[in-house]
């Protein structure tokens, strides 16, 4: 399978270059960071690291959206949602009705979007637990070895990969790249579920600019996030979205991750407030707020940490103007 990923960040690059490396797959990179793009031209490729060591140089092809020509049968999607709809525009005229797109960002509302330009039969969708941090333009670090990297993947429309090659083929080449899929049937259970995840580690390690590691080493990490969980899980009942897990696996795979696969790992939440960039707090906490509300089941845990993140940034704009 040949791919392009749109979306050089973190998790854009993660994906492409162990498909790259891992799997022998043909992939190319757009994005609209232009600081990323001349850097990674300029030293003919990304440095990459794993665990802030071994730090070398991975060529890669990297493009502009308005210069690229090629045809994938698979595009990757790695933006932030504030960024989605102009790079998504900016790409249109290179999509093809017999191409595909997968996706596995933060947060909700991307896959109605990417709809508007794929068929629902040609959308894929993923959660992942894996980490990444953008040092700065053509530099990244991996987080977690090969066996702490999780993922979940199901098709948009729902239906089975014994009845979609293109999905089989996509499983193939990701077990292959060491990302370790787990195709799973309930689409909308496995979104939700992984904005729970991310409602509890990206918040507060961002708000308070800590690791993950550092947060279940608290006393009160667990509390927590036992209290984050039951509140969202009460809201995703009220709205009749069945969420894959229990609460309790819930609360255990967030610890978990916090503490034994990914201790070191910066939430990219957190990367965007330290360089005074919008976080996606309203399609995390705040998604989550809002579907309370419209069901009946408020979320005022969730309520308050959106506004706290908006403080945040708020005040660390204010102290670190330079980064502006």
């Amino acid at each position: 399978m040949r791919y392009t990923v749109i979306g050089a960040g973190g998790m854009g690059i993660q994906f492409g270059v162990l498909l790259q490396e891992m799997a022998g797959c043909d992939v190319d990179f757009i994005d609209g960071w232009s600081e990323n793009i001349e850097a990674i031209r300029a030293q003919n490729g990304a440095y990459v690291s794993q665990d802030g060591q071994d730090r070398h140089l991975v060529p890669i092809d990297v493009y502009y959206p308005e210069e690229y020509t090629g045809d994938p049968d698979v595009w990757i999607v790695f933006v932030k949602q504030h960024q989605l709809a102009g790079l998504l525009e900016r790409c249109a005229p290179l999509f093809r009705s017999h191409q595909a797109v997968f996706s596995a960002m933060n947060g909700h509302g991307h896959f109605e979007r990417l709809n508007g330009y794929f068929p629902a039969d040609r959308i894929y969708g993923g959660t992942a637990l894996i980490g990444a941090y953008v040092y700065g333009p053509g530099d990244f670090n991996f987080t977690g070895d090969a066996h702490a990297k999780a993922m979940n993947l199901c098709a948009y429309d729902g239906h089975t990969p014994e009845s979609d090659p293109v999905e089989r083929a996509i499983v193939e080449d990701f077990r292959a790249a060491t990302l370790n899929p787990t195709v799973v049937e309930d689409f909308e259970g496995m979104c939700v579920a992984k904005i729970v995840f991310n409602s509890v580690l990206n918040t507060l390690c961002t708000m308070y600019r800590i690791r993950f590691g550092e947060f279940a080493a608290h006393p009160s990490a667990a509390t927590l996030t036992e209290r984050l969980v039951d509140e969202a899980y009460s809201a995703a009942e009220a709205a009749g979205i069945t969420l894959l897990g229990t609460r309790e696996s819930e609360v255990d795979t967030i610890m978990r991750t916090a503490a034994v696969a990914h201790p070191k790992h910066y939430p990219s939440m957190y990367q965007d407030l330290t360089r005074c960039r919008p976080t996606e707090v309203d399609y995390i906490n705040g998604y989550l707020a809002q579907l309370g509300r419209e069901h009946g089941s408020t979320c005022p845990l969730h309520e308050f940490l959106t506004d706290e993140v908006h403080l945040a940034e708020h005040a660390y704009a204010i102290h670190h103007p330079e980064t502006i």
